[in-house]
């Protein structure tokens, strides 16, 4: 059976060295950074416990609704060490991913390694290699940097060895990494990169601004339309949501059409071909089957390149049966199934008005747009 991941956000510091900014609040790309760290970590975490303080809780609990993924709020303690530990015994998971807010840069890539690691060895530690000289100011020496490395978050590991190793600690520390060393050695380390840096001074919010700005830069659109025929002894699935009506989609799945366009959508942004070429008709593992796990499965191939949803929008035509009554319901299992906000989702229907094949009710057509953003 496969680990569950708990992601642990920390977002409760004092803000000391930010010039009386409280960093968790400060807008970057239009968003706080406990927004964009909740939204990259919803897409690899089972659930997100959030330790917050008094004034970063309302922003917790906003960025908290934006997800589909369970999120608690806890408060956070006076140290970071006391954050973390509040936090573990909210977490119920195989493996917890610590990861500091104020690195709300984290990539996909960093956040899958750190994971990866710690579901194989029981740890995962994103760091970077020292690059630079490092010269003591008082001395003047030059300290050899071979060896050296700067630790990030996220820092993954076993939940119950971490709480364990937190309970038996003694003194301050840094890092998790540092508290796991007390008990169970050195934890191993997985790349992270040189843009995962942590917001601390108020200088430092024109870089994360500039960052931010060159990733959602990276927008791709797509487009796609699917038409199934309407016939006698099938169900009418249409997003994901079975409809009573007398007829119902002929294909190899369920022939979920309005699905089926927004998986093309989807593909189209990413360049990654079409649903045929992913999902043959040809292949029996697709016998009927619901296109909400192909919808799934899409999200995981765009996830897998480094984008995520920002969109959808789409528009079915029939002539009957009318669909209004359950567009709520599919817009829910759509965003669900892509692990987004339903609010990121637009389902319209509208009729031909008795003209075409869909007029005649000799089929049902939907087309759809899709927005990726890189992250």
């Amino acid at each position: 059976m496969k680990k569950t991941v708990a992601a642990i956000l920390l977002a409760a510091g004092s803000s000391s060295r930010m010039g009386g900014v409280n960093k968790m609040l400060a807008e970057i790309g239009g968003r706080d950074p406990i927004d964009i760290c909740v939204g990259v970590f919803s897409r690899h975490a089972d659930s997100i416990v959030i330790a917050v303080s008094d004034a970063t809780r309302p922003a917790a609990e906003r960025a908290a609704a934006n997800v589909c993924v369970p999120v608690i709020i806890v408060g956070g303690g006076a140290r970071r060490q006391d954050s973390v530990m509040n936090a573990l015994l909210a977490a119920d998971a195989d493996l917890v991913a610590v990861h500091d807010c104020a690195r709300c840069l984290v990539s996909d890539e960093v956040i899958k390694r750190a994971i990866d690691s710690a579901r194989e060895f029981g740890s995962g530690v994103a760091a970077v290699k020292m690059r630079d000289t490092v010269r003591r100011i008082d001395t003047g020496e030059t300290v050899d940097r071979e060896g050296l490395y700067l630790m990030q978050t996220p820092q993954c590991f076993d939940r119950e060895k971490l709480l364990e190793a937190y309970r038996r600690l003694d003194g301050d520390v840094t890092d998790d990494a540092a508290v796991w060393q007390t008990l169970y050695g050195s934890a191993r380390l997985t790349e992270g990169s040189m843009e995962n840096q942590k917001l601390t001074e108020r200088e430092d919010l024109e870089f994360f601004e500039r960052l931010a700005g060159k990733r959602t830069m990276d927008m791709r659109i797509g487009i796609g339309e699917d038409t199934h025929r309407l016939t006698e002894g099938r169900k009418l699935v249409l997003g994901g949501v079975e409809i009573p009506f007398r007829l119902g989609l002929l294909g190899h799945s369920d022939a979920d059409a309005l699905i089926h366009a927004i998986i093309d959508a989807l593909l189209g942004a990413a360049a990654l071909g079409d649903i045929g070429g992913h999902f043959p008709d040809s292949d029996p593992a697709y016998k009927d089957i619901s296109s909400l796990v192909l919808l799934e499965r899409t999200a995981e191939l765009i996830d897998s390149r480094g984008y995520s949803v920002s969109n959808v929008d789409a528009t079915v035509t029939a002539q009957e049966p009318k669909l209004k009554p359950y567009i709520e319901e599919m817009r829910k299992k759509i965003a669900d199934a892509l692990g987004v906000g339903v609010e990121k989702i637009s389902i319209k229907a509208t009729t031909p008005e008795h003209l075409g094949p869909e007029g005649r009710s000799e089929g049902i057509t939907a087309r759809a747009v899709a927005c990726i953003i890189g992250v």
